[in-house]
C-alpha cells in the first residue's frame, strides 16, 4: 500500500505538470479540481499497480535477502519459489481484481474524466489585464490599460482595438479611465469608459457597386469618425462561465466499453469493412486498368483459350513460353524504369479516387484498429502485475538489498525500460504498422523471459552480480591470466618483517601520539596515511603498533609479493609488444586513410590495449603510493602515445618492482 501511494503520487505529479497550463488562470472551483485529480488517480491506477508490485516484491525479498532470513528459509530445506507461492497467490487476486477494474469501473472513469478534462480546456481564462502591456485574451479585442487601482478596480489610460466587424472596420476606444465588471450570467464584460474617444471607419453604402468599389480601393486614405464622449458603455462579450460537456459525447468511444461492447463493435464494423471492400472491388474492376477484364470479348477469349489448354495439354509448352517478369524489368533501361514507375504512381493514385467508400474506409480501418487496441489493454496492465513480481522478488532476493535506495532505481529502470516498450508497441498498432496483438503485446513478451530468467538464476542461487563472476569472464576471453593471492605462508612472512616499536626510525612526538589512539584510529592512519599527509613511516609505525597489540593485520599487509609483482610486470611487457606493433599498424592506416580492414585493426589494437591495461592495473593493485589520477593519465598516455608512455610507465614499474620486496 505505501509503494503505491507513492507511484500514484508520482503519476499524479506528472499528469499535473502535463496539464498545468490547461488548468491555470481559469479560476476553476475547488471541487471541480477535486472531481478532476480524482478522476486522474482513478485512471492512473493501473499504471501504478504494475510499478508499486516490483517494487515492493524488490523492497520485501531485498530486505529478506539483507537480514540472511532467506538464507535460513533455503537452509530449511524450503525452495525460494515455495517461499513465494502466497504472494504468487496475493498478486494473482490483485492482477485479477486489477482486470475487472479495467474492464467494469474504467469505461465510467474514462468518460468523465475525458469530458470534464474537455470542459476545463474549453472554458475561457480568468480575466486578468496586466499593467504597460496589451492584453489579448478577449477575442477580436485587445487592450491596453497604463496603470490600475486595485482598491476601486479603476483603470487608467485605457485603450481598445475592436476588429469584431473585420480588421477593415476595426474601431478604437481611447479614454482617461475606465471600470470594468462582469454580467450576472457571466457571459458578457461591461466596460464603462469615461473622457475619451472613438474611431472607427464609415460603413460604404454601396460595396456591391463595382466603380465605388475600386474607388475604395484605389483611394490612398479611408474616411473615419471620430466621437467624443464623457461617459460610454460598451458590452463585450465573454463567457466566463464552466459549462460541463455531454457525457454522452463520448459513450459510443472505444474509451467507454467493456470486453464485451468491445468485441462487438468490431464484429459489427468488420462485417462493414467486408461489404464496403465487396463494392471496392466492383468499382475497382470497372473503372481501373483492369476493366478489360469486364469486357464480354476478353471473357469469351479467355473461355475459348481454357478449353484449348484442357484439350490439347500442352503444359510444359506453355510453361516455357511463359514470361519472366524479372527479366522484363532487367531488359529496361533506368531511365524508361523511372518514366514507368511514375506513370504506374499516378494511374494508382487516380484509381483510388474511383473507389466510392476510400475516405470511409480508412476511418473504419482506424476505429476498428482502436477498438481492438482497447480490447488488448484489458489484459496487459493485468498480466504486467505478474511479469513485475517475477522480476522484482527475485530480483530482490539477487541484490540482497531493502530500503528505498537500490531498488527505487532498479524499480524506476525496469518501468521506464517497459514504459517505452510499449508506447512503441501501442503507436505501431495504433498507426496500423503490426498487427494490433503484436504491438500490445510487445512489452509483456519482452519482459516476461526477463521474469523467468530472473527466477530460476534466484532459486539457484546464481552470483547474477557479482563482479568476480563477470572479472573471470572477461579475463577468460581476453586471455588475462588470474591475478595470484597471498598465501598464508606469504602473509606469515610479512607479517614477520613488521619491526618492533623500539625500532622505529620516527619521531618519538608521533610514537607517543600514535600508542595513545586507539586501535581504530591508528587503523585508519594505516590504511589512510597519504590521505592524513604522512608518509610511508608513519604507516609502517602504525601498523607495528597494532602488531604490538596483537591486532587483526590482513587487511593492511600488502597485497603483492615481489614474485607476483615480477610476474604481472612480465605478463605486462609482453602483451604491451602486440600493444606496439597493433598502435603502429593502425597509426599507419590513419596516416595512410586506407579504408580497407582499417575498422578490424583499430578493433583488435583496442582489444590489446584493455588486455595490457589490465595487466598495468593488476600490477599496481594494492599499492597507493600513487594517486588514482595518476594511474588515469598513464592509461590515456599510452593509448594515444604508446611506444613513447610505455618506455616511461615500464621504467616507473621497475622502481616499484624493486621497492616491494622492502615495502609491507
Amino acid at each position: 500500500m505505501m509503494t503505491f501511494g507513492i507511484c500514484l503520487f508520482i503519476f499524479i505529479m506528472q499528469f499535473l505538470w502535463r496539464y498545468i497550463e490547461d488548468l491555470v488562470g481559469k479560476g476553476l472551483d475547488n471541487v471541480v479540481l477535486f472531481e478532476l485529480f480524482l478522476y486522474a488517480a482513478l485512471q492512473l491506477i493501473p499504471m501504478s499497480l504494475p510499478l508499486s508490485l516490483l517494487l515492493a516484491s524488490l523492497m520485501a525479498f531485498g530486505n529478506m535477502g539483507e537480514r540472511l532470513e532467506l538464507l535460513a528459509v533455503k537452509a530449511s530445506g524450503v525452495s525460494l519459489l515455495k517461499a513465494m507461492k502466497p504472494l504468487i497467490m496475493l498478486v494473482a487476486c490483485i492482477s485479477i481484481g486489477a482486470f475487472f477494474f479495467q474492464n467494469e469501473a474504467m469505461p465510467r472513469i474514462n468518460v468523465k474524466f475525458r469530458s470534464l478534462l474537455i470542459s476545463i480546456k474549453q472554458k475561457s481564462p480568468e480575466l486578468d489585464i496586466p499593467e504597460g502591456s496589451f492584453y489579448s485574451g478577449i477575442n477580436n479585442y485587445s487592450l491596453y490599460v497604463k496603470k490600475k487601482n486595485k482598491e476601486t478596480g479603476m483603470l487608467k489610460d485605457v485603450m481598445i482595438y475592436d476588429t469584431s466587424s473585420g480588421f477593415d472596420n476595426m474601431s478604437v476606444f481611447v479614454c482617461d479611465s475606465a471600470l470594468m465588471r462582469v454580467s450576472e450570467d457571466k457571459k458578457y464584460l461591461v466596460l464603462n469608459l469615461f473622457y475619451g474617444q472613438r474611431f472607427a471607419n464609415f460603413q460604404q453604402a454601396d460595396i456591391t457597386n463595382t466603380s465605388n468599389a475600386r474607388r475604395r480601393n484605389d483611394n490612398q486614405f479611408v474616411p473615419y469618425g471620430r466621437e467624443n464622449f464623457k461617459e460610454k458603455e460598451i458590452i463585450i462579450p465573454f463567457d466566463a462561465n464552466f459549462e460541463r460537456m455531454d457525457e454522452s459525447n463520448l459513450e459510443g468511444t472505444q474509451i467507454a466499453k467493456n470486453i464485451v461492447q468491445l468485441g462487438q463493435s468490431i464484429d459489427s464494423m468488420s462485417l462493414r469493412l467486408d461489404s464496403i471492400n465487396v463494392k471496392d472491388r466492383r468499382t475497382i474492376g470497372q473503372h481501373t486498368y483492369l476493366s478489360y477484364k469486364m469486357s464480354d470479348s476478353y471473357k469469351k477469349e479467355k473461355a475459348a483459350r481454357d478449353s484449348i489448354n484442357k484439350i490439347e495439354k500442352r503444359d510444359k509448352k506453355i510453361t516455357e513460353n511463359r514470361i519472366d517478369f524479372d527479366s522484363l524489368l532487367a531488359s529496361f533501361s533506368r531511365n524508361d524504369m523511372s518514366q514507368y514507375l511514375s506513370a504506374a504512381s499516378v494511374e494508382a493514385d487516380n484509381s483510388k479516387f474511383n473507389v466510392i467508400e476510400w475516405n470511409q474506409k480508412k476511418s473504419l480501418q482506424k476505429n476498428i484498429r482502436l477498438h481492438e487496441v482497447e480490447w488488448h489493454r484489458k489484459f496487459t496492465l493485468s498480466f504486467a502485475c505478474l511479469i513485475f513480481f517475477f522480476i522484482g522478488a527475485p530480483l530482490g532476493a539477487i541484490i540482497r538489498k531493502g530500503g528505498l535506495g537500490m531498488p527505487v532505481v532498479v524499480s524506476v529502470a525496469l518501468f521506464i525500460i517497459y514504459y517505452i516498450i510499449d508506447n512503441v508497441g501501442y503507436k505501431m498498432a495504433r498507426d496500423g504498422v503490426w498487427y494490433v496483438w503484436q504491438g500490445m503485446w510487445l512489452s509483456s513478451a519482452v519482459l516476461f523471459p526477463l521474469g523467468v530468467f530472473l527466477t530460476y538464476k534466484a532459486m539457484n542461487d546464481s552470483a547474477l552480480f557479482n563482479p568476480e563472476a563477470y572479472n573471470k569472464f572477461f579475463r577468460k576471453i581476453m586471455f588475462i591470466k588470474e591475478p595470484r593471492k597471498l598465501n598464508a605462508e606469504e602473509r606469515s612472512i610479512l607479517v614477520d618483517r613488521i619491526p618492533p616499536v623500539s625500532q622505529l626510525n620516527i619521531e618519538p612526538e608521533r610514537l607517543i601520539s600514535l600508542q595513545a589512539m586507539d586501535s581504530d584510529l591508528v587503523r585508519d592512519i594505516a590504511k589512510n596515511y597519504i590521505k592524513h599527509g604522512y608518509g610511508k613511516d608513519m604507516q609502517i609505525a602504525a601498523i607495528s603498533v597494532l602488531k604490538e597489540r596483537e591486532a587483526e593485520l590482513d587487511d593492511l599487509i600488502g597485497s603483492q609479493s615481489y614474485e607476483m609483482a615480477n610476474e604481472d610486470y612480465t605478463d605486462f611487457c609482453k602483451s604491451a609488444l602486440l600493444t606496439g606493433i597493433g598502435y603502429v599498424i593502425s597509426l599507419i592506416l590513419l596516416i595512410l586513410n586506407i579504408p580497407d580492414f582499417s575498422t578490424i585493426i583499430y578493433a583488435a589494437y583496442g582489444i590489446l590495449f584493455i588486455r595490457s591495461a589490465t595487466y598495468y592495473m593488476m600490477f599496481y593493485a594494492g599499492i597507493i603510493e600513487k594517486s588514482k589520477l595518476y594511474h588515469l593519465f598513464n592509461i590515456i598516455a599510452l593509448f594515444t602515445f604508446f611506444p613513447v608512455a610505455f618506455l616511461f610507465v615500464k621504467k616507473d614499474m621497475e622502481k616499484v618492482k624493486e621497492k616491494i620486496g622492502m615495502n609491507i
